[in-house]
Protein backbone atom coordinates (compact mmCIF):
# COMPACT_ATOMS: atom_id res chain seq x y z
CA UNK A 1 0.00 0.00 0.00
CA UNK A 2 0.96 3.48 -0.43
CA UNK A 3 1.38 5.24 2.37
CA UNK A 4 -0.16 8.77 0.56
CA UNK A 5 -3.57 5.82 0.83
CA UNK A 6 -2.72 5.33 4.26
CA UNK A 7 -2.89 9.39 5.16
CA UNK A 8 -6.21 9.63 3.10
CA UNK A 9 -7.50 6.97 5.54
CA UNK A 10 -5.93 8.75 8.47
CA UNK A 11 -7.29 12.04 7.25
CA UNK A 12 -10.91 10.09 7.30
CA UNK A 13 -10.08 8.40 10.79
CA UNK A 14 -9.58 12.48 11.99
CA UNK A 15 -12.85 13.91 10.58
CA UNK A 16 -14.82 11.88 12.56
CA UNK A 17 -16.24 11.59 16.32
CA UNK A 18 -18.33 8.59 15.70
CA UNK A 19 -17.30 5.39 16.74
CA UNK A 20 -19.53 3.27 14.29
CA UNK A 21 -18.42 5.43 10.87
CA UNK A 22 -14.58 4.95 13.03
CA UNK A 23 -14.91 1.47 12.97
CA UNK A 24 -16.39 1.05 8.93
CA UNK A 25 -13.21 3.67 8.12
CA UNK A 26 -11.03 0.85 9.46
CA UNK A 27 -12.39 -2.10 8.52
CA UNK A 28 -12.50 -0.43 4.75
CA UNK A 29 -8.72 0.18 5.37
CA UNK A 30 -8.07 -3.47 6.55
CA UNK A 31 -9.64 -4.99 3.55
CA UNK A 32 -7.10 -3.08 1.25
CA UNK A 33 -4.10 -4.11 3.37
CA UNK A 34 -2.14 -6.86 2.24
CA UNK A 35 -0.40 -9.11 4.64
CA UNK A 36 2.92 -7.36 4.06
CA UNK A 37 1.16 -3.93 5.36
CA UNK A 38 -1.38 -5.22 7.72
CA UNK A 39 0.75 -4.94 11.18
CA UNK A 40 2.61 -1.71 9.99
CA UNK A 41 -0.60 -0.01 9.07
CA UNK A 42 -1.88 -0.75 12.64
CA UNK A 43 1.11 0.00 14.49
CA UNK A 44 1.41 3.50 13.12
CA UNK A 45 -2.50 4.03 13.46
CA UNK A 46 -2.02 3.53 17.21
CA UNK A 47 0.97 6.23 17.27
CA UNK A 48 3.84 3.48 17.62
CA UNK A 49 6.44 1.65 15.82
CA UNK A 50 6.02 -1.61 17.40
CA UNK A 51 3.56 -2.74 20.95
CA UNK A 52 4.88 -1.20 24.28
CA UNK A 53 6.91 -4.20 25.46
CA UNK A 54 9.81 -3.97 22.80
CA UNK A 55 10.54 -0.49 24.51
CA UNK A 56 10.81 0.89 20.69
CA UNK A 57 10.67 4.99 20.62
CA UNK A 58 11.33 7.47 17.99
CA UNK A 59 13.47 9.36 20.50
CA UNK A 60 12.66 12.48 18.74
CA UNK A 61 11.89 16.20 20.51
CA UNK A 62 10.12 19.20 18.64
CA UNK A 63 13.05 20.92 18.68
CA UNK A 64 14.74 18.37 16.83
CA UNK A 65 11.63 17.70 14.64
CA UNK A 66 11.51 21.43 13.71
CA UNK A 67 15.46 20.88 12.88
CA UNK A 68 14.57 17.97 10.21
CA UNK A 69 11.90 20.01 8.68
CA UNK A 70 14.00 23.32 8.59
CA UNK A 71 17.21 20.92 6.41
CA UNK A 72 14.36 19.35 4.66
CA UNK A 73 13.08 22.17 3.29
CA UNK A 74 16.03 24.48 3.01
CA UNK A 75 13.66 27.02 5.84
CA UNK A 76 15.79 29.03 8.20
CA UNK A 77 14.95 27.12 11.97
CA UNK A 78 13.21 30.48 12.80
CA UNK A 79 11.02 30.68 10.94
CA UNK A 80 9.51 27.07 11.25
CA UNK A 81 9.52 27.85 14.95
CA UNK A 82 7.29 31.07 14.18
CA UNK A 83 5.10 29.09 12.20
CA UNK A 84 5.10 26.49 14.76
CA UNK A 85 3.79 29.30 17.42
CA UNK A 86 0.83 30.32 15.79
CA UNK A 87 -0.30 26.72 14.14
CA UNK A 88 0.92 25.30 17.74
CA UNK A 89 0.79 21.67 15.82
CA UNK A 90 4.12 20.35 14.12
CA UNK A 91 1.52 18.67 11.08
CA UNK A 92 0.45 21.69 10.08
CA UNK A 93 3.63 23.61 9.89
CA UNK A 94 5.79 20.71 8.32
CA UNK A 95 2.63 20.47 5.88
CA UNK A 96 3.28 23.90 5.38
CA UNK A 97 7.24 24.26 4.36
CA UNK A 98 7.33 20.92 3.08
CA UNK A 99 6.07 21.68 -0.67
CA UNK A 100 7.33 18.53 -2.85
CA UNK A 101 4.91 16.22 -4.65
CA UNK A 102 6.46 13.39 -2.64
CA UNK A 103 8.13 9.96 -4.48
CA UNK A 104 4.93 7.78 -3.98
CA UNK A 105 6.67 5.78 -1.23
CA UNK A 106 5.00 2.58 0.49
CA UNK A 107 3.71 2.32 4.07
CA UNK A 108 6.37 -0.26 4.36
CA UNK A 109 9.26 2.55 2.93
CA UNK A 110 8.08 5.16 5.47
CA UNK A 111 7.55 2.63 8.36
CA UNK A 112 11.31 1.23 8.04
CA UNK A 113 12.55 4.68 7.54
CA UNK A 114 10.87 5.58 10.78
CA UNK A 115 12.25 2.22 12.65
CA UNK A 116 16.01 3.81 11.42
CA UNK A 117 15.08 6.90 13.15
CA UNK A 118 13.97 4.87 16.21
CA UNK A 119 17.07 2.47 16.52
CA UNK A 120 19.62 4.83 16.24
CA UNK A 121 21.48 5.67 19.30
CA UNK A 122 25.14 5.90 21.06
CA UNK A 123 27.33 8.96 19.61
CA UNK A 124 26.39 11.46 17.45
CA UNK A 125 22.56 10.03 17.37
CA UNK A 126 21.01 13.18 17.45
CA UNK A 127 22.52 14.43 14.30
CA UNK A 128 21.73 11.15 12.62
CA UNK A 129 18.62 11.19 13.83
CA UNK A 130 17.48 14.64 12.28
CA UNK A 131 19.03 13.47 9.18
CA UNK A 132 17.27 10.34 8.76
CA UNK A 133 14.00 12.56 8.81
CA UNK A 134 15.37 15.04 6.93
CA UNK A 135 15.49 12.82 4.01
CA UNK A 136 12.29 11.36 4.80
CA UNK A 137 10.45 14.33 4.56
CA UNK A 138 12.48 14.95 1.27
CA UNK A 139 10.82 12.21 -0.37
CA UNK A 140 7.30 12.95 0.96
CA UNK A 141 4.23 14.90 -0.15
CA UNK A 142 2.78 18.26 2.23
CA UNK A 143 -0.21 15.60 3.33
CA UNK A 144 2.28 12.80 4.46
CA UNK A 145 4.69 14.91 5.85
CA UNK A 146 1.72 16.65 8.13
CA UNK A 147 1.14 12.95 9.77
CA UNK A 148 4.66 11.59 9.75
CA UNK A 149 5.70 14.70 12.22
CA UNK A 150 2.43 14.18 14.59
CA UNK A 151 3.44 10.29 14.65
CA UNK A 152 7.31 11.47 15.76
CA UNK A 153 6.21 13.44 18.50
CA UNK A 154 3.67 11.42 19.91
CA UNK A 155 0.59 13.40 18.48
CA UNK A 156 -1.36 11.75 16.14
CA UNK A 157 -3.81 11.31 18.44
CA UNK A 158 -6.55 8.80 15.74
CA UNK A 159 -8.46 7.74 18.82
CA UNK A 160 -7.52 3.90 17.65
CA UNK A 161 -7.60 1.83 20.64
CA UNK A 162 -7.40 -1.93 20.98
CA UNK A 163 -11.11 -3.09 20.91
CA UNK A 164 -11.71 -0.71 17.63
CA UNK A 165 -9.15 -2.53 16.04
CA UNK A 166 -10.35 -5.99 16.50
CA UNK A 167 -13.88 -4.93 15.90
CA UNK A 168 -12.78 -3.48 12.29
CA UNK A 169 -10.92 -6.67 11.43
CA UNK A 170 -13.71 -8.85 12.34
CA UNK A 171 -16.13 -5.90 10.11
CA UNK A 172 -13.09 -6.24 7.29
CA UNK A 173 -13.97 -10.48 7.91
CA UNK A 174 -17.65 -10.08 6.92
CA UNK A 175 -18.18 -11.35 10.88
CA UNK A 176 -18.46 -9.47 13.93
CA UNK A 177 -18.98 -12.92 15.34
CA UNK A 178 -14.97 -13.48 14.80
CA UNK A 179 -14.27 -10.78 17.24
CA UNK A 180 -13.75 -13.02 20.40
CA UNK A 181 -11.52 -15.17 19.16
CA UNK A 182 -9.26 -12.40 17.65
CA UNK A 183 -9.57 -10.90 21.45
CA UNK A 184 -8.29 -14.29 22.56
CA UNK A 185 -5.51 -14.57 20.28
CA UNK A 186 -4.73 -10.56 21.37
CA UNK A 187 -4.86 -11.52 25.08
CA UNK A 188 -2.43 -14.46 24.34
CA UNK A 189 0.67 -11.92 22.63
CA UNK A 190 0.01 -8.73 23.45
CA UNK A 191 0.31 -7.99 19.17
CA UNK A 192 -2.64 -6.58 17.42
CA UNK A 193 -0.07 -6.39 14.53
CA UNK A 194 0.79 -9.79 14.99
CA UNK A 195 -2.89 -10.65 15.61
CA UNK A 196 -3.54 -9.21 12.06
CA UNK A 197 -1.02 -10.82 9.97
CA UNK A 198 -1.87 -13.84 11.02
CA UNK A 199 -5.60 -13.60 9.78
CA UNK A 200 -4.59 -12.18 6.70
CA UNK A 201 -1.68 -14.68 6.05
CA UNK A 202 -3.21 -18.18 7.51
CA UNK A 203 -6.90 -17.25 8.15
CA UNK A 204 -9.14 -17.93 11.10
CA UNK A 205 -7.45 -21.12 11.67
CA UNK A 206 -4.17 -19.67 11.97
CA UNK A 207 -5.83 -17.25 14.51
CA UNK A 208 -7.34 -20.26 16.38
CA UNK A 209 -3.88 -21.78 16.93
CA UNK A 210 -2.44 -19.17 18.29
CA UNK A 211 -0.62 -19.87 21.60
CA UNK A 212 1.28 -18.27 24.51
CA UNK A 213 5.18 -17.35 23.52
CA UNK A 214 7.77 -16.28 25.85
CA UNK A 215 8.95 -12.35 25.42
CA UNK A 216 4.87 -11.87 24.72
CA UNK A 217 3.26 -10.96 27.72
CA UNK A 218 -0.18 -12.04 28.02
CA UNK A 219 -2.69 -9.53 29.22
CA UNK A 220 -3.06 -9.63 33.12
CA UNK A 221 -6.06 -11.22 34.26
CA UNK A 222 -8.19 -8.68 36.62
CA UNK A 223 -10.34 -9.16 39.93
CA UNK A 224 -14.22 -8.14 40.81
CA UNK A 225 -15.03 -6.54 43.75
CA UNK A 226 -17.63 -7.98 46.08
CA UNK A 227 -17.92 -6.14 49.46
CA UNK A 228 -17.70 -8.90 52.08
CA UNK A 229 -16.47 -12.48 53.23
CA UNK A 230 -19.97 -14.07 52.94
CA UNK A 231 -20.71 -12.63 49.12
CA UNK A 232 -17.22 -14.30 48.28
CA UNK A 233 -17.97 -17.84 49.50
CA UNK A 234 -21.54 -17.18 48.47
CA UNK A 235 -20.36 -16.58 44.37
CA UNK A 236 -17.14 -19.15 44.37
CA UNK A 237 -17.39 -21.97 47.10
CA UNK A 238 -14.29 -22.84 48.44
CA UNK A 239 -11.12 -20.49 47.49
CA UNK A 240 -7.64 -20.17 47.77
CA UNK A 241 -7.44 -16.80 49.80
CA UNK A 242 -4.27 -14.84 49.04
CA UNK A 243 -3.15 -11.45 50.70
CA UNK A 244 -3.50 -8.75 48.21
CA UNK A 245 0.12 -6.94 47.61
CA UNK A 246 -0.18 -2.89 47.00
CA UNK A 247 3.20 -3.56 44.46
CA UNK A 248 3.79 -3.13 41.00
CA UNK A 249 2.13 -5.97 39.37
CA UNK A 250 5.27 -7.81 37.14
CA UNK A 251 4.94 -10.89 34.53
CA UNK A 252 8.33 -12.69 34.43
CA UNK A 253 9.90 -14.30 31.36
CA UNK A 254 12.12 -16.66 31.39
CA UNK A 255 14.18 -18.21 28.34
CA UNK A 256 16.87 -20.27 29.97
CA UNK A 257 18.93 -17.00 30.54
CA UNK A 258 17.16 -14.49 28.76
CA UNK A 259 14.70 -12.91 31.37
CA UNK A 260 12.24 -10.42 30.35
CA UNK A 261 9.75 -8.55 32.78
CA UNK A 262 6.37 -6.43 31.90
CA UNK A 263 4.48 -3.99 33.69
CA UNK A 264 0.38 -4.17 33.85
CA UNK A 265 0.17 -2.46 31.16
CA UNK A 266 2.48 -4.38 28.97
CA UNK A 267 6.00 -1.99 29.07
CA UNK A 268 9.18 -3.48 29.30
CA UNK A 269 9.98 -3.14 33.15
CA UNK A 270 13.49 -5.29 32.73
CA UNK A 271 16.09 -3.02 33.74
CA UNK A 272 13.82 -1.96 37.30
CA UNK A 273 14.33 -5.11 38.59
CA UNK A 274 18.36 -6.20 38.50
CA UNK A 275 17.79 -8.62 41.76
CA UNK A 276 14.25 -9.75 40.43
CA UNK A 277 16.19 -10.77 37.24
CA UNK A 278 19.57 -12.75 39.26
CA UNK A 279 16.90 -14.60 41.35
CA UNK A 280 15.55 -15.73 38.88
CA UNK A 281 18.23 -17.04 36.57
CA UNK A 282 19.40 -18.88 40.33
CA UNK A 283 16.21 -19.66 41.75
CA UNK A 284 13.49 -21.03 39.14
CA UNK A 285 14.31 -24.61 38.01
CA UNK A 286 12.73 -24.51 34.84
CA UNK A 287 14.24 -23.54 31.27
CA UNK A 288 11.34 -21.69 30.01
CA UNK A 289 8.10 -20.03 32.46
CA UNK A 290 6.01 -17.09 32.72
CA UNK A 291 5.37 -16.32 35.92
CA UNK A 292 3.09 -13.36 37.49
CA UNK A 293 3.62 -11.54 40.87
CA UNK A 294 3.67 -8.64 43.02
CA UNK A 295 7.13 -6.66 43.22
CA UNK A 296 7.31 -4.40 46.75
CA UNK A 297 10.16 -2.86 48.13
CA UNK A 298 10.76 -3.29 51.49
CA UNK A 299 12.72 -3.01 55.25
CA UNK A 300 15.80 -5.20 55.47
CA UNK A 301 15.78 -4.75 59.13
CA UNK A 302 12.08 -5.26 59.85
CA UNK A 303 10.70 -7.17 56.82
CA UNK A 304 8.30 -4.07 56.65
CA UNK A 305 6.47 -4.07 52.91
CA UNK A 306 6.79 -0.32 52.16
CA UNK A 307 3.81 1.28 50.11
CA UNK A 308 3.95 1.73 46.40
CA UNK A 309 4.93 4.93 46.35
CA UNK A 310 8.46 3.63 47.03
CA UNK A 311 8.45 1.05 44.98
CA UNK A 312 7.60 3.19 41.86
CA UNK A 313 10.71 4.58 42.37
CA UNK A 314 12.32 2.12 40.45
CA UNK A 315 10.91 4.11 37.26
CA UNK A 316 13.33 6.03 36.64
CA UNK A 317 16.03 5.47 34.48
CA UNK A 318 19.05 5.85 36.12
CA UNK A 319 20.43 5.26 39.64
CA UNK A 320 18.09 1.62 39.99
CA UNK A 321 21.85 -0.03 41.55
CA UNK A 322 21.60 2.47 44.58
CA UNK A 323 17.70 2.34 45.07
CA UNK A 324 18.29 -1.22 44.79
CA UNK A 325 20.10 -1.38 47.96
CA UNK A 326 18.42 1.70 49.75
CA UNK A 327 15.17 -0.34 48.83
CA UNK A 328 15.37 -3.54 48.15
CA UNK A 329 12.68 -5.73 46.64
CA UNK A 330 10.56 -8.92 47.20
CA UNK A 331 9.04 -10.56 44.33
CA UNK A 332 5.32 -12.13 45.81
CA UNK A 333 4.89 -14.71 43.01
CA UNK A 334 1.50 -15.51 42.47
CA UNK A 335 0.25 -17.33 39.18
CA UNK A 336 2.02 -19.79 36.59
CA UNK A 337 1.42 -18.76 33.08
CA UNK A 338 3.80 -21.26 30.99
CA UNK A 339 6.56 -23.60 32.06
CA UNK A 340 9.01 -25.65 29.99
CA UNK A 341 6.45 -25.25 26.50
CA UNK A 342 3.41 -25.98 28.31
CA UNK A 343 0.73 -23.60 28.19
CA UNK A 344 -0.57 -23.15 31.58
CA UNK A 345 -3.43 -20.96 31.41
CA UNK A 346 -6.11 -23.21 30.57
CA UNK A 347 -5.42 -25.41 33.62
CA UNK A 348 -6.92 -24.50 36.83
CA UNK A 349 -5.95 -22.20 39.13
CA UNK A 350 -4.75 -24.97 41.73
CA UNK A 351 -2.92 -27.07 39.69
CA UNK A 352 -1.02 -23.67 38.51
CA UNK A 353 -0.37 -22.82 41.90
CA UNK A 354 0.99 -26.50 42.64
CA UNK A 355 3.44 -26.49 40.20
CA UNK A 356 4.62 -22.89 40.66
CA UNK A 357 5.78 -23.80 44.46
CA UNK A 358 7.73 -26.72 42.83
CA UNK A 359 9.88 -24.30 40.55
CA UNK A 360 11.02 -21.61 42.91
CA UNK A 361 13.99 -23.01 45.11
CA UNK A 362 13.96 -21.07 48.76
CA UNK A 363 15.94 -17.78 48.14
CA UNK A 364 15.90 -14.16 49.66
CA UNK A 365 14.00 -12.27 46.55
CA UNK A 366 11.27 -14.53 44.78
CA UNK A 367 8.50 -16.29 46.73
CA UNK A 368 4.87 -17.81 46.69
CA UNK A 369 2.46 -15.52 47.79
CA UNK A 370 0.87 -15.80 51.47
CA UNK A 371 -2.32 -18.22 50.31
CA UNK A 372 -4.50 -20.77 52.39
CA UNK A 373 -7.87 -22.47 51.20
CA UNK A 374 -10.84 -22.15 52.86
CA UNK A 375 -14.54 -22.05 52.78
CA UNK A 376 -15.47 -20.18 56.06
CA UNK A 377 -16.02 -16.50 55.73
CA UNK A 378 -14.90 -15.81 59.21
CA UNK A 379 -11.51 -17.06 58.38
CA UNK A 380 -11.58 -14.48 55.38
CA UNK A 381 -12.63 -11.32 57.48
CA UNK A 382 -9.65 -12.28 59.51
CA UNK A 383 -7.13 -12.77 57.86
CA UNK A 384 -8.31 -9.65 55.74
CA UNK A 385 -7.86 -7.55 58.80
CA UNK A 386 -4.83 -8.86 59.81
CA UNK A 387 -3.64 -7.90 55.76
CA UNK A 388 -4.66 -4.44 56.41
CA UNK A 389 -2.69 -4.10 59.86
CA UNK A 390 0.11 -4.82 58.35
CA UNK A 391 -0.13 -2.07 55.52
CA UNK A 392 -1.54 -4.62 53.00
CA UNK A 393 -4.32 -3.71 50.52
CA UNK A 394 -6.57 -6.59 51.37
CA UNK A 395 -7.13 -9.74 49.82
CA UNK A 396 -8.26 -11.91 46.67
CA UNK A 397 -10.08 -15.18 46.80
CA UNK A 398 -9.53 -17.39 43.87
CA UNK A 399 -11.69 -19.76 42.18
CA UNK A 400 -9.96 -23.29 42.60
CA UNK A 401 -10.80 -24.96 39.36
CA UNK A 402 -10.81 -21.70 36.98
CA UNK A 403 -8.92 -21.42 34.30
CA UNK A 404 -6.11 -18.14 33.55
CA UNK A 405 -8.69 -15.89 32.18
CA UNK A 406 -6.20 -13.75 29.59
CA UNK A 407 -7.51 -10.07 29.38
CA UNK A 408 -10.27 -10.78 30.96
CA UNK A 409 -12.17 -9.37 34.48
CA UNK A 410 -14.36 -11.78 35.97
CA UNK A 411 -15.49 -13.67 39.25
CA UNK A 412 -12.55 -16.18 39.45
CA UNK A 413 -10.34 -13.18 41.12
CA UNK A 414 -12.20 -11.48 43.51
CA UNK A 415 -10.71 -9.27 45.53
CA UNK A 416 -11.80 -7.61 49.11
CA UNK A 417 -11.51 -3.94 49.95
CA UNK A 418 -13.96 -2.99 52.71
CA UNK A 419 -16.78 -0.31 52.25
CA UNK A 420 -18.70 0.60 55.56
CA UNK A 421 -21.09 2.91 56.45
CA UNK A 422 -22.45 3.82 53.31
CA UNK A 423 -18.81 5.65 52.54
CA UNK A 424 -16.76 4.78 50.11
CA UNK A 425 -13.23 3.24 51.24
CA UNK A 426 -12.18 1.51 48.28
CA UNK A 427 -9.93 3.17 45.43
CA UNK A 428 -10.92 4.35 42.34
CA UNK A 429 -8.16 4.93 38.96
CA UNK A 430 -9.72 7.53 36.82
CA UNK A 431 -8.39 8.28 33.53
CA UNK A 432 -7.43 12.42 32.93
CA UNK A 433 -9.37 13.69 30.09
CA UNK A 434 -9.41 17.67 30.83
CA UNK A 435 -8.80 19.77 32.71
CA UNK A 436 -10.24 23.28 34.91
CA UNK A 437 -7.92 26.54 35.19
CA UNK A 438 -9.07 27.13 38.31
CA UNK A 439 -9.49 30.20 40.45
CA UNK A 440 -8.29 31.78 43.37
CA UNK A 441 -5.34 31.07 44.66
CA UNK A 442 -5.52 28.17 41.93
CA UNK A 443 -5.60 30.31 39.40
CA UNK A 444 -2.03 31.09 39.72
CA UNK A 445 -0.90 27.18 38.64
CA UNK A 446 -3.33 27.54 35.74
CA UNK A 447 -5.08 24.38 36.89
CA UNK A 448 -7.44 24.27 39.35
CA UNK A 449 -9.25 20.70 38.67
CA UNK A 450 -8.82 17.73 36.69
CA UNK A 451 -11.66 15.95 34.91
CA UNK A 452 -11.36 12.40 35.35
CA UNK A 453 -12.90 9.54 33.29
CA UNK A 454 -13.78 5.68 33.61
CA UNK A 455 -13.06 3.21 30.65
CA UNK A 456 -16.29 1.52 29.15
CA UNK A 457 -14.79 -1.10 27.23
CA UNK A 458 -17.61 -2.20 25.05
CA UNK A 459 -17.33 1.58 23.21
CA UNK A 460 -13.89 2.34 23.62
CA UNK A 461 -14.78 5.49 24.93
CA UNK A 462 -14.01 7.53 28.36
CA UNK A 463 -16.76 8.60 30.35
CA UNK A 464 -16.56 11.30 32.95
CA UNK A 465 -17.02 10.40 36.10
CA UNK A 466 -15.79 13.36 38.28
CA UNK A 467 -13.95 16.65 38.66
CA UNK A 468 -11.01 16.31 41.35
CA UNK A 469 -9.34 19.61 42.83
CA UNK A 470 -7.95 17.93 45.89
CA UNK A 471 -5.26 15.61 46.99
CA UNK A 472 -2.47 16.85 45.20
CA UNK A 473 0.34 19.82 46.36
CA UNK A 474 1.25 22.84 44.68
CA UNK A 475 4.03 21.75 43.38
CA UNK A 476 2.44 18.81 42.00
CA UNK A 477 -0.61 21.20 40.31
CA UNK A 478 2.42 22.92 38.64
CA UNK A 479 3.89 19.67 37.36
CA UNK A 480 0.33 18.47 36.49
CA UNK A 481 -0.19 21.17 34.35
CA UNK A 482 2.88 21.14 32.71
CA UNK A 483 2.91 17.12 31.89
CA UNK A 484 -0.91 17.79 30.64
CA UNK A 485 0.05 20.81 28.48
CA UNK A 486 1.99 18.72 26.33
CA UNK A 487 -0.94 16.54 25.24
CA UNK A 488 -3.53 19.28 25.59
CA UNK A 489 -6.20 19.45 22.60
CA UNK A 490 -7.47 21.47 20.36
CA UNK A 491 -10.77 20.26 21.17
CA UNK A 492 -12.10 17.15 22.73
CA UNK A 493 -10.63 13.50 21.96
CA UNK A 494 -12.69 11.10 20.10
CA UNK A 495 -12.85 8.34 22.72
CA UNK A 496 -14.47 10.60 25.44
CA UNK A 497 -17.50 11.24 26.00
CA UNK A 498 -18.05 14.42 28.43
CA UNK A 499 -21.35 16.56 29.12
CA UNK A 500 -18.88 19.30 30.77
CA UNK A 501 -16.82 21.39 28.75
CA UNK A 502 -13.25 21.37 30.18
CA UNK A 503 -11.48 24.81 29.24
CA UNK A 504 -8.29 22.48 28.72
CA UNK A 505 -8.69 19.20 26.72
CA UNK A 506 -6.20 16.60 26.88
CA UNK A 507 -5.19 13.49 25.23
CA UNK A 508 -6.33 10.24 27.48
CA UNK A 509 -3.21 8.94 28.50
CA UNK A 510 -2.22 9.33 32.52
CA UNK A 511 -4.49 7.90 35.10
CA UNK A 512 -4.48 8.76 38.91
CA UNK A 513 -5.70 7.04 41.70
CA UNK A 514 -8.44 8.89 44.21
CA UNK A 515 -10.91 8.29 46.93
CA UNK A 516 -14.00 9.56 47.38
CA UNK A 517 -17.23 9.56 50.20
CA UNK A 518 -19.18 8.07 48.10
CA UNK A 519 -20.96 7.42 44.26
CA UNK A 520 -23.85 8.74 43.70
CA UNK A 521 -25.82 9.20 40.45
CA UNK A 522 -25.65 13.00 38.63
CA UNK A 523 -26.91 14.46 35.09
CA UNK A 524 -23.62 16.00 35.03
CA UNK A 525 -21.20 13.09 34.28
CA UNK A 526 -21.50 10.28 31.41
CA UNK A 527 -20.10 7.32 33.34
CA UNK A 528 -23.45 4.89 33.18
CA UNK A 529 -25.87 7.41 32.14
CA UNK A 530 -28.93 6.38 31.47
CA UNK A 531 -32.38 7.18 29.22
CA UNK A 532 -32.77 10.14 31.77
CA UNK A 533 -29.63 11.51 30.86
CA UNK A 534 -28.28 10.32 35.04
CA UNK A 535 -24.95 9.07 35.06
CA UNK A 536 -22.52 7.83 38.29
CA UNK A 537 -20.49 10.70 39.87
CA UNK A 538 -17.91 10.45 42.73
CA UNK A 539 -18.73 12.62 45.61
CA UNK A 540 -16.11 14.63 46.90
CA UNK A 541 -12.74 13.06 45.27
CA UNK A 542 -9.30 13.48 46.28
CA UNK A 543 -6.05 12.24 44.46
CA UNK A 544 -4.71 9.48 46.32
CA UNK A 545 -0.66 9.93 45.37
CA UNK A 546 -0.02 11.50 41.65
CA UNK A 547 0.45 9.70 38.34
CA UNK A 548 -0.14 6.12 37.79
CA UNK A 549 3.06 5.35 35.80
CA UNK A 550 2.34 1.87 35.95
CA UNK A 551 -1.12 1.98 34.38
CA UNK A 552 -2.22 2.91 30.93
CA UNK A 553 -5.61 4.80 30.25
CA UNK A 554 -7.32 1.63 29.60
CA UNK A 555 -6.75 0.46 33.07
CA UNK A 556 -8.94 2.84 34.44
CA UNK A 557 -11.88 1.37 36.64
CA UNK A 558 -14.45 0.55 34.14
CA UNK A 559 -18.05 2.02 34.05
CA UNK A 560 -19.80 -1.58 34.91
CA UNK A 561 -16.99 -1.34 38.16
CA UNK A 562 -18.07 2.36 39.29
CA UNK A 563 -22.16 0.74 38.87
CA UNK A 564 -21.11 -2.23 40.86
CA UNK A 565 -19.65 -0.16 43.71
CA UNK A 566 -22.45 2.02 43.69
CA UNK A 567 -24.64 -1.32 43.67
CA UNK A 568 -22.69 -2.84 46.91
CA UNK A 569 -22.52 0.79 48.12
CA UNK A 570 -26.21 0.54 48.79
CA UNK A 571 -26.55 -2.45 50.07
CA UNK A 572 -24.18 -1.77 53.12
CA UNK A 573 -25.70 1.52 53.71
CA UNK A 574 -29.07 -0.71 53.84
CA UNK A 575 -27.28 -3.06 56.58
Amino acid sequence: MKFLRLVEYFEKLEATTKRLEMFDILSELFKEAKADDIDKIIYLGQGQLLPPFHGLEIGMSEKYLIRAISDATDTATRKVEETFQKTGDLGETAEEFVKGKGQNLTVKKVYEELTDVAMTSGAGSVEKKVGFLSNLFKGVSSKEAKYISRFVIGRLRLGIGDPTVLEALALAQGDRALRPELERAYNLCSDLGLVAKTLLEKGMEGVKKFHVRVGYPIRMALCERLPSSEDIIEKIGKAAVEAKYDGFRVQLHKDKNHIEMFSRNLESTTHMFPEIKEAVKNFITADTVIIEGEALAYNESTGELFPFQVTIQRKRKHGIEELAKEYPLRYFAFDLLYVNGEDYTPKSFKERRERLKKIIKKNPVIEPSELFITDNHEEITKYFDDAIARGLEGVVAKRLDAPYAAGGRNFNWIKLKRSYRGELADTIDVCIVGYFRGRGARAEFGLGALLGAVYDPKADTFKTVSKIGSGFTEDEFAQLKKILDEISLKHKHSRVDSIMEADVWVEPRYVVTVTADEITRSPSHTAGRDKEGIGYALRFPRAVGFLREDKKSEDANSVKEIIDMFEMQKKVKVG
